[in-house]
């Protein structure tokens, strides 16, 4: 029974300023900005601009880097698989300046000349930053690593202490030092541990006797997220399936619970661990966005999803990579649920799902994006199909539109480099060389 009567309270006092909390979260990460700055050759602003929302009386100005021009390769649209040869594009100010032939780009090239860094990727293949939908970073060594697998925009499956908040405000400040991050602040689960020591208005609910579970509860804890800064809510159906003594068929939130949050999360995009056939349907009609992992599927549920829009994440990496685990239980699991997931992507594909790549990447053993596309290619999508999971598709589940996921002229300076072509095989995703992030290159293998 729920101990308080949160149906009318209003948004949590901002007790704790949102500043304060993003100073907190960014002490835990444990690596210096200054130091990663100075590592990818960012400079002060010479002229202070519009200064970014987060730091608003802070004196200095946000780091800027040179143009960047990256010529001689193939680039790649990922909506159309479309591909211009001996391409050129140029990177100014955050922003993709132009993109297409030499003659094409010549305008723009000369508007930088002499002050561009320029890589020659003739023979390669050039793309828009990858983006993965799941991913839990909780220090900047964790978004070092995502970024080094060629993922420049990321949507966080929750953290700790709203690291993933503070993580978010970063690029603005000191680009490259982070991947764009739609955050999630805290998982909404019954058990919040720790995290109830993320801010001070979650006192309240270490009454509760049960943990998070009457609807009211459930909402309050999502207010207090977006209050905070979420920008989108994650919660669940069921536990997980990486700890052996848990079962992830059991159901952990309703239907009616789970409807409480995408309620209270007033459009802000709900994504769903659920891995049961029952948590998984309970969720979709409760209006969650996307459905995490969702391993049991049925049938009738995907065609819930075509009907509803729900995007499925199905983290093939995560759930596959179980059954090289020492823990019986959880190679046992493996074993079972890779088929099983994969003849999920194989109907959700033609049903009509959309599917989107996340890696479910923990900490700093990141699984690279590219390694999550070419393992929903070995389940049944095509090259094209699992490079549009890890660029169009999936910003358009962030709400990026074409700012990622392709290189457009005004669209973000997010580019990477692979060595083979990404239409003929998903694996070329895994053969990173370069990596640019908000127009600063943070990856240089060529």
């Amino acid at each position: 029974m729920c101990l308080h009567d949160h149906s009318s309270a209003p948004t949590p006092a901002a007790s704790l300023p949102r500043r304060g909390i993003l100073a907190g979260a960014a002490a835990l990460a444990g690596i210096s900005v200054a130091s990663i700055a100075a590592q990818l050759g960012g400079a002060s602003a010479a002229q202070a601009g519009e200064k970014p929302s987060s730091g608003p009386n802070y004196h200095g100005s946000p780091l800027t880097h040179p143009p960047v021009i990256i010529e001689g390769g193939t680039i790649v649209d990922p909506q159309t698989g479309g591909a211009i040869e001996d391409g050129v594009l140029v990177l100014d100010g955050g922003k993709v300046a132009a993109v297409g032939t030499r003659d094409e780009t010549r305008e723009a090239v000369a508007a930088v000349a002499g002050r561009a860094r320029v890589l020659n990727a003739s023979g390669r293949w050039v793309l828009p930053g990858l983006v993965d939908v799941h991913v839990h970073a909780n220090a900047l060594a964790d978004a070092r690593a995502i970024l080094q697998g060629g993922a420049t925009s990321v949507r966080s499956g929750s953290s700790s202490f709203y690291q993933d908040v503070a993580l978010a405000a970063l690029p603005a400040w000191a680009p490259g030092v982070s991947p764009r991050m739609t955050p999630a602040g805290l998982f909404i689960s019954p058990d919040l541990g720790d995290s109830l020591l993320a801010d001070p208005d979650l006192a309240p609910l270490a009454t509760l006797p049960t943990g998070v579970r009457e609807t009211a509860d459930l909402a309050y804890l999502t207010r207090v997220n977006l209050s905070r800064g979420a920008q989108v809510i994650k919660t669940r159906a069921n536990p997980r399936a990486g700890i052996p003594e848990q079962d992830p068929r059991e159901l952990v939130y309703n239907q009616e619970q789970l409807s409480a949050v995408v309620k209270a999360a007033r459009g802000a995009g709900v994504l769903c661990h659920a891995y049961s056939a029952e948590g998984i349907d309970g969720a979709v009609r409760a209006g969650v966005r996307s459905i995490e992992h969702g391993v049991f599927v049925s049938e009738g549920t995907i065609a819930e999803m075509v009907r509803r829009g729900t995007y499925f994440t199905p983290t093939m990496d995560a759930i596959t990579s179980m059954a090289a685990s020492p823990n019986p239980v959880l190679a046992a699991r493996g074993k079972e649920y890779a088929p099983i997931l994969q003849a999920a992507v194989r109907a959700a594909k033609e049903a009509g799902v959309t599917i989107v790549a996340g890696t479910d990447s923990f900490g700093t053993d990141v699984t690279p994006i590219g390694t999550e596309a070419r393992l929903l290619a070995e389940a049944g999508l095509s090259p094209l199909e699992a490079l549009q999971s890890a660029t169009v598709h999936a910003a358009r589940l962030l709400g990026l539109g074409n700012d990622a996921g392709r290189l457009v002229r005004g669209g973000f300076a997010d580019a990477i480099v692979v060595d083979a072509d990404p239409l003929a095989s998903a694996s070329a995703l895994e053969q990173v060389r370069v990596v640019v992030a908000q127009g600063a290159v943070v990856r240089n293998g060529l």
